[in-house]
């Protein structure tokens, strides 16, 4: 199989030899020195300052994006949501289960946020604001720069859930003025699902300490206070932190953050000028480097992933919901090659000349 999904995505070599070994025990100052270590150079790549923490929270990026609405926001809170998808509505979602006061910024699907759609809330009081910076269900990709201006100008506690888009596309926190950004180990990380890590700024941090919840997982000042030795309050995915390890060196090794980004864009160009000629419309305004989303001109996007998995041996991502049969997604991020997409685009030439797209 080619895994063109957008995560879990194909690991490395080196990832995968990490998977096949015996799990360590992880009360030691070895497993500390890694710990500290997948700190240090996930700040480095997400630009964040200094002072900032990195929390890894064994759970899914979902687990991370509760975890921070419970810890940085309160009743006392006005939070601006972007609702532009099905990872947006979580975060909407997850404001009403905490019952943090929040509106929902709606952005039709496959397209992206605007400055006109900011403007009504321009010095309305809002305290934070929320927005999966790629709306992975629709594989649009938002205006950070748009966004950041408008959170310093109004004040506001910037959240970024960049699970598909870190590693991916240019993201510099610090110069954002990002107070915290999540993303997962099963994206551009390329590593097994398990893992989420929380950068939180220095400001986020003395929020989080500030801050009471009625959390014992969740809570995030525990974590914090174990990070500083190294450690996490609870048993983590042990096996998956040495994999985040041995990847986060290979990106350095490699040439670092802005080397891998161009990795994947440089798959994402070629991906999209192999597909140029074929019955498929792009479906986001705006995308990002992880993933093109195709509308079939003349087929159902649910069929194209079946047959492309059951006859061809090839994994694109499904949708769900109203967009099942719409629209389907290409993944870039990964262990993945421009030999890879000349496999999946040689599969949609044979589907055409069947007659099936």
């Amino acid at each position: 199989m080619i895994n063109f999904t957008v995560g879990p995505v194909q690991s490395g070599e080196n990832v995968r030899e990490i998977g096949s070994r015996q799990i360590p025990y992880f009360r030691t100052p070895e497993f500390s020195e890694i710990m500290f270590e997948n700190e240090r150079l996930t700040k480095k790549f997400a630009g964040a300052e200094e002072n900032a923490r990195v929390v890894f929270i064994t759970g899914s990026g979902t687990a991370s994006m509760e975890a921070v609405v419970m810890n940085v926001f309160s009743r006392e809170d006005k939070v601006l949501a972007v609702n532009g998808g099905s990872f947006g509505q979580r975060f909407t979602d997850l404001c009403k289960i905490h019952d943090i006061p929040h509106t929902a910024i709606e952005v039709e699907e496959g397209k992206t946020l605007t400055k006109a759609e900011l403007i009504p809330y321009d010095g309305k009081g809002y305290t934070g604001f929320l927005v999966n910076v790629h709306e992975t269900s629709t594989g649009v990709y938002y205006d950070m720069d748009l966004i950041s201006n408008f959170c310093k100008k109004n004040g506001l506690f910037l959240v970024v859930d960049a699970i598909s888009s870190f590693l991916a596309d240019p993201f510099d926190m610090e110069r954002l003025n990002v107070s915290v950004m999540i993303t997962g180990s099963q994206k551009a990380l390329a590593c097994p699902p398990g893992v989420s890590a929380i950068v939180l700024s220095e400001d986020a941090v003395q929020r989080v300490n500030n801050h009471r919840i009625k959390s014992m997982y969740f809570d995030l000042k525990e974590a914090l206070k174990n990070g500083e030795r190294g450690q996490t309050p609870f048993t983590p995915a042990v096996g998956i932190l040495l994999q985040i390890n041995v990847r986060l060196k290979e990106i350095e090794e490699l040439g670092g953050v802005d080397k891998e980004v161009q990795r994947i864009s440089d798959l994402a160009e070629d991906f999209r000028n192999k597909i140029k000629d074929l019955p498929f419309e792009i479906f986001s305004e705006s995308m990002s480097n992880a993933v093109t989303p195709l509308h079939p001109l003349n087929a159902s996007a649910y069929d194209i992933f079946t047959v492309l998995k059951d006859e061809y041996g090839i994994w694109v991502c499904p949708n769900g919901g109203k967009l099942a049969e719409k629209v389907f997604r290409v993944g870039h991020i990964g262990a993945l090659t421009k030999e890879d997409n000349s496999v999946l685009v040689d599969a949609f030439r044979d589907l055409q000349r069947r007659g099936m797209i």
